[in-house]
């Protein structure tokens, strides 16, 4: 991978050990936040069929829009679970349809990195700092695991990615992959949910 290293390597940068470590509340709080709306939009009694024309157009849209969010709580897990329990629709389907919509949607988050938006917030943060120590070294495997795993992670792999330069393909290759990966499960279940009368 070909990437536009600084003079120091990030994995070689050591954070002063007298300096105090400070709780990682965003991605705390985003992860908090995150399983607050999912179980939200889950209760609530929406009925995904009644939407008519915009099934997987509107799976695809809420769920791009709910991802292009950078660090902030995403209710697009509990949408691919309601959607995944409609009648109407296939939830294969819907679970491709939206890991496509959300490995889109954190193009945001590669972006602001390349830009160098919201790094100066973050970039001294030690999670942030091993988490791009981590794209430095497996950038693919990095991304792709964190696009799959229900966690905020992703969003400063992306930030990581683009900062360090890495080809936009691969980032959005790797983070489709995951994104597929991890919705497809949760549709999936949605639609399990439905034919044994619990959703």
């Amino acid at each position: 991978m070909e990437i536009d290293t600084p003079t120091e390597s990030l994995a070689n940068t050591r954070i002063d050990p007298a300096r105090p470590r400070s709780i990682p509340w965003r991605p705390l709080l985003s992860l908090l936040g995150t399983i607050a709306l999912t179980i939200a939009l889950v209760l609530l009694p929406l009925d995904v069929a009644s939407w008519g024309a915009l099934g997987y157009l509107g799976a695809f849209m809420l769920t791009l829009l709910s991802s292009a969010t950078v660090l902030v709580p995403s209710v697009a897990l509990g949408a691919a679970l309601k959607f995944g329990a409609a009648s109407t629709l296939n939830p294969l389907l819907v679970g491709l349809v939206s890991g496509i919509a959300a490995g889109l949607g954190e193009s945001t988050g590669y972006l602001a990195g390349r830009s160098g938006a919201e790094l100066a917030h973050i970039q001294d943060r030690p999670a942030y700092r091993r988490i791009a120590a981590w794209v430095e070294r497996r950038g693919t495997l990095t991304v792709f695991v964190l696009a799959a795993i229900p966690l905020p992670l992703i969003d400063l792999a992306g930030l990581a990615a683009g900062a360090m330069g890495m080809s936009f393909v691969r980032f959005e290759l790797a983070c489709l992959a995951g994104k597929i990966t991890r919705f497809v499960p949760v549709a999936l279940l949605g639609h399990w949910l439905r034919l044994n009368g619990w959703l």
